[in-house]
């Protein structure tokens, strides 16, 4: 079983493009299933030996140890790919987990931020070589809807600031062309200048656009910190996280009316479906405008409005 789980780690990392950190996930999660299913099942563990039974108890186990809900449809979900793999190499007949059903997911729509929220986190960092450094990061992670792992794998080389463009490479290693705003692109010049006198002396010429005060490329848990202060600065709500960034440039862009096939496009997301949930907030908020906005839209204010009226008929 660990010769097959092994076999199915390589296929993600080579065939999959999966990177380090997903390769890393499934390893994770697999290994608590198979310690699992050894406890279940003693004796020689053999995946004929994996029936939707052992499945299901698997399911009631991690409920019982307390997991998140999310944390338990992934771990399910890393299951099913497992044995989808198996399958398609033959070593099993079927698929036991067809017709598994995980649990039922809250939909929870994404924390963004205003376009007031944004400027505000932008005009944070200051004139300092590092302050010029964290306005371009965040300028060209709102600009083009940027992952973070996408915006520190960066390199100069895939920048072309003439045209506003910029290749990322992004899940799967799927290149894209990302669009920047001529903010971006400003704030992009000035760090270009201050890296040069930033890596002036230094052995070599880094590739990384985005670079710590040693001359490495940045981390996405730096990113993350960096956040976290300019969010202090700034007042703004602690809960930002990178992520939320790219939440925003696709709320603000489906807000002003952007279509939802470009957005995915430009957001580099396979399916559609993916993309909609932005189209689930601006429809709440449209709904929260109405709601508040429209003299019918409230219990109660129709009948105020059509007493208004009578009275004002009424008065000579």
């Amino acid at each position: 079983m660990n010769d097959l789980l092994a076999d199915f780690l390589r296929h993600l990392s080579l065939e999959k493009n999966a990177s380090a950190h997903t390769v890393k996930s499934y390893r994770e999660d697999l290994t608590q299933a198979l310690d699992f299913f050894r406890e279940q099942l003693p004796g020689s563990l053999k995946p004929d030996r994996l029936t939707t039974r052992v499945l299901r108890a698997y399911l009631a186990w991690l409920h019982g140890q307390g997991y998140a809900k999310t944390t338990i449809a992934r771990r399910l979900a890393a299951v099913r790919s497992w044995l989808r793999f198996l399958c398609r190499q033959g070593v099993i007949a079927r698929n036991p987990s067809d017709g598994l059903r995980g649990p039922r997911q809250e939909k929870r729509l994404p924390h963004f931020l205003s376009a007031d929220q944004v400027t505000k986190l932008l005009d944070a960092p200051g004139a300092t070589s590092l302050g010029i450094r964290d306005r371009a990061l965040f300028e060209t992670m709102y600009s083009a809807g940027l992952r973070v792992s996408e915006l520190v794998g960066v390199n100069v080389d895939d920048m072309d600031l003439d045209g506003g463009t910029l290749v990322v490479r992004g899940k799967g290693k799927r290149e894209r062309v990302a669009l920047l705003g001529k903010p971006a692109v400003k704030a992009l010049r000035d760090w270009l200048s201050a890296r040069e006198k930033l890596i002036a002396g230094m052995p070599g010429t880094p590739a990384a656009v985005f670079l710590n005060r040693f001359g490495r490329r940045l981390t996405t848990r730096s990113v993350a910190r960096f956040l976290e202060k300019y969010l202090a600065r700034a007042g703004l709500d602690p809960r930002t996280s990178p992520h939320t960034l790219r939440h925003s440039f696709a709320t603000h862009l489906l807000d002003a009316g952007a279509d939802v096939r470009s957005v995915q496009e430009l957001l580099g997301h396979r399916s559609l479906g993916t993309t909609q949930i932005y189209t689930h907030v601006t429809t709440n908020r449209l709904h929260d405008s109405y709601q508040a906005a429209h003299p019918r839209a409230r219990r109660g204010q129709g009948a105020g409005v059509r007493s208004q009226k009578k009275r004002i008929l009424a008065d000579p």
